[in-house]
């Protein structure tokens, strides 16, 4: 049992960030505008750059000024031993042992609320992987034979595509809904599909957690199951916003493209590995047995519970999904695997998001798709307003948080809202 650290700084019980999270971000404030690393603590921001001009992090065995720079990728670059150093540091300095506590808690705490959030590091690539057994045997089931829903290789490797980085947002950030070909329904017959351009009816969200990848690969290097949590910096809430009708008209032969690009989003804070290892269980079993470079041994899940809320326009959110990332059929040791077996190389700050999560119940599933049986059912939100997918000036909010032995650690949240579509009078 791992036992809660005292600290002099007043945190609440149920806040996300304890002294045994300590997430990195990077964030501005009015008086200083300049985006700098700061690690999040209760209700406050530990100011990075304040502490490394204090000499309060003097003495550490990796290089400090990484983290007075803009961004997170020199630091996350440098692995996850200076993680750990760091955090053993930053632990001593808000236990109630500290010495430093006078200038810390006058110069060196910002709180978020005064803060204004940025990207915490700079993505190289993007890549979205499909892992969870119940969406796919779900999303399979509504759009092929029930008996046929998996294709034949999903059980043999983890499936994935490479999205588009440019258009992934930061919580907060709101968007209008996408414009593109959908299947004109009063022209078309089951011979003869026929498009038309429209803004998405279809829009929807997906509940997903990203890991950001730290220490790089050469191109060429496999990275084996074994050690490739050596490269994993932490994780992200992520919503793979979807517009399920574009995606539909266009994605054979070549898979998703305009259904997907056109936004996506992750939570502000990036919770590290090291602060999720008291939260690992073992992945699910299975079958048939996997290939020899894709084999895991030991606990490789992290039991994160997740949650989606949907919020319309002047009215409170609604819970329609509670599910847990540890329902996961291949865990994120085998996605690096996969990924790189073929001498593909990782950078630092790529993004791997995990697919939709997904469990095996009604109210664990991880997209309105699921949800609505692809529109066939709809769901009733709080104002008694019906959806079957996401309308203008609804909010999606997603949730994530690890709680044992009275220690929580969770992301915050991840906020944004569908704006109308902007249509030009030229189309």
């Amino acid at each position: 049992m791992r036992h809660s650290i005292p600290t002099w700084l007043e945190v609440q019980a149920d806040s996300d960030f304890s002294i045994h999270n300590l997430p990195f971000g990077v964030f501005s404030t009015q008086p200083n505008p300049t985006p700098r690393i700061g690690v999040a603590i209760g209700e406050y921001i530990l100011d990075m750059h304040f502490l490394v001009s204090e000499g309060a992090l003097d003495g550490l065995s990796f290089e400090i000024e990484t983290l007075q720079e803009p961004v997170l990728n020199s630091f996350m670059a440098l692995g996850n031993e200076a993680v750990r150093e760091l955090r053993a540091r930053l632990q001593l300095l808000l236990s109630q042992a500290s010495t430093e506590r006078e200038p810390i808690e006058e110069e060196g705490l910002i709180l978020q609320s005064d803060a204004t959030m940025h990207f915490p590091f700079m993505i190289g690539d993007y890549t979205d992987f499909y892992s969870s057994l119940e969406h796919a045997q779900n999303a399979g089931k509504l759009f092929r034979d029930p008996d046929k829903a998996l294709f034949p290789n999903w059980r043999h490797l983890p499936v994935g595509y490479h999205g588009r980085a440019s258009s992934i947002q930061l919580s907060g950030v709101n968007f209008h809904r996408p414009c593109g070909q959908i299947i004109d329904k009063e022209r078309s017959t089951s011979e003869n599909l026929i498009p038309k351009f429209s803004p998405t009816r279809a829009l929807d969200f997906e509940l997903e957690m990203a890991t950001v990848i730290g220490k790089p690969s050469e191109l060429g290097q496999r990275i084996t199951a074994q050690n490739a949590e050596e490269h994993i910096f932490g994780f992200v809430l992520f919503n793979d916003w979807s517009a399920r009708d574009i995606q539909r008209w266009e994605y054979q032969p070549l898979g998703p493209f305009l259904g997907k690009n056109f936004f996506s989003s992750i939570s502000p804070w990036v919770v590290t590995f090291e602060a999720l290892k008291h939260f690992r269980v073992k992945s699910p079993a299975q079958e048939p047995e996997v290939l020899d470079y894709l084999k895991t041994e030991g606990n490789r899940n992290f039991d994160i519970q997740l949650s989606v809320e949907i919020q319309a326009e002047n009215s409170l959110p609604t819970v329609v999904t509670q599910t847990n990332f540890k329902h996961m059929y291949w865990n994120v040791a085998q996605q690096i695997a996969h990924h790189t077996i073929n001498g593909c190389n990782l950078n630092t700050g790529d993004l791997l998001a995990s697919g939709t999560i997904s469990g095996s119940e009604p109210g664990s599933y991880g997209c309105l798709l699921e949800i609505t049986e692809n529109g066939r059912k709809s769901l009733t939100l709080s104002n008694n307003q019906e959806r079957v997918f996401l309308q203008d000036y609804d909010s999606v909010i997603i949730k994530g948080w690890a709680e044992k032995d009275d220690i929580r650690v969770g992301f915050g949240s991840l906020f944004n809202k569908v704006l109308p579509a902007i249509i030009s009078s030229r189309q």
